[in-house]
């Protein structure tokens, strides 16, 4: 293996270990394992730990995938360190042909060194982390020296308590506001100009299935791959022939189904995977489609479904609203719309959206240049401009998604398909 395999290596250990002490230690911090402690600083407490182990989450995630990547591009950097040794120690041999096929190859290498920089950051986050977890250690020790002053009923109505307020803490800290996005990573070069791609967002979920939808326009087939890197080398998939063609490329997968617009109408379908069948269809009330109320880009995409931590969203827009986008939260097991906003963005200045943490962003265009531009926050019905800027690398995005599960957008750039990390701030709410 590789030196560079072997740092990479190093970090996905270090990380193992520091997430099997969270594992064991968590619940004796929290008192759900019979312990408990008192009242005062219980809530900070707990705050400490959730923070440690939604980092380690999030850093576990993000390296794993990556680390994937490494490793399929390992054959390749193999291949290049061997042509550079053989042409120093012979540049004889070194012919105009080997060169353009050396240049090819380190081409596309160059993703790597977004994959090598976010490392290099992840270090930094684990060398915070085990101060944390010092800290962790000395709070232990200081619940180990409470416990005994109360009796066993006492104790048991308090581990019901604190069981409750870990699970109100959890969700407070799921979520922030988006302040960052990575360098692009090239996960492949395949289909059309336009498309999309994506795996479940269900939180949680372990399903490591890949799904791609290629064109825009009155398309059937769904290619299901294993895994990402079944999908990264185009190899082990099944087909999906939809019963109905779909429109545009705001298509998600939530909780093992297929959430799309049927071609021609504002009509959502939900496609069960096992089953291979249509559970359901309804009407979006009086959005547009068919290329009435599309991004900038055009391509019939009137509806966008999305999903995030919060649940399943369509956005879209209507003549009644003047075109600007309309954000629903939808029930998915039902496609009722639960609740809709007016966040007063005109749909055809927008070249593509995503949703956050109930926070929809928009960028500013599809092509070169652009950056997300403006976001609506539907839990204050608030909207702002924002200026975070992305690396558009192949000048032509026609899906950009959200993954909750692993805080990356997914988006389709001219017959590439991409990924980017994102940063989140958050904020910890001390209401309840």
């Amino acid at each position: 293996m590789t030196v560079p395999m072997l740092k990479i290596g190093a970090v996905l250990s270090t990380m193992a270990m520091v997430t099997n002490w969270m594992s064991q230690t968590l619940p004796s911090l929290v008192g759900l394992n019979g312990t408990i402690i008192s009242s005062e600083g219980t809530h900070e407490r707990i705050i400490s730990v959730q923070n440690v182990s939604q980092s380690m989450e999030v850093v576990d995630l993000r390296t794993s995938r990556d680390l994937q990547y490494v490793r399929d591009s390992e054959p390749l950097l193999r291949g290049v360190d061997g042509r550079l040794h053989t042409y120093v120690a012979n540049p004889r041999v070194l012919t105009t042909k080997g060169l353009q096929e050396l240049k090819g190859q380190m081409s596309q290498l160059r993703p790597l060194l977004s994959v090598v920089e976010q490392y290099r950051l992840d270090l930094q986050t684990l060398t915070t982390l085990r101060t944390e977890l010092l800290n962790l250690s000395i709070i232990l020790t200081a619940i180990q020296e409470e416990i005994g002053a109360y009796d066993y009923e006492e104790l048991q109505q308090r581990v019901l308590l604190l069981e409750t307020r870990l699970h109100s803490c959890m969700n407070k800290l799921g979520c922030g506001r988006l302040t960052a996005v990575s360098n692009p990573i090239t996960v492949r070069a395949s289909g059309s100009r336009f498309g999309s791609w994506m795996t479940d967002a269900m939180i949680p979920s372990s399903d490591s299935r890949v799904w791609s939808m290629d064109g825009y326009y009155k398309g059937r087939r769904v290619l299901e791959y294993r895994t990402m890197g079944d999908f990264t080398k185009g190899q082990n998939f099944v087909q999906h022939l939809l019963p109905h063609a779909w429109a545009g490329t705001g298509h998600v997968v939530y909780n093992g189904s297929l959430y799309y617009n049927k071609h021609q109408s504002n009509i959502l379908v939900q496609y069960h995977f096992r089953s291979r069948s249509v559970l359901l269809q309804r009407s979006l009330s009086g959005a547009g489609y068919n290329n009435t109320f599309p991004y900038s880009w055009g391509g019939s995409s009137d509806i966008d479904l999305m999903a995030d931590e919060t649940g399943l969203w369509a956005v879209y827009t209507s003549i009644p609203n003047a075109g600007n986008i309309m954000v629903s939260r939808l029930d998915p097991r039902s496609l009722d719309v639960l609740q809709s906003w007016d966040t007063g963005f005109p749909k055809r200045s927008a070249g593509e959206a995503f949703m956050i943490c109930g926070t929809l962003y928009v960028t500013n265009s599809h092509l070169a240049g652009a950056k997300v531009h403006f976001a609506y926050h539907t839990n204050t019905s608030s909207y702002e401009y924002t200026d975070i800027p992305f690396h558009n690398l192949y000048s032509h995005i026609s899906m950009m998604d959200y993954n909750p599960r692993e805080r990356a957008l997914y988006t389709w750039n001219n017959g590439h398909q991409v990924l980017y990390n994102v940063t989140l701030f958050h904020v910890i709410r001390s209401d309840g």
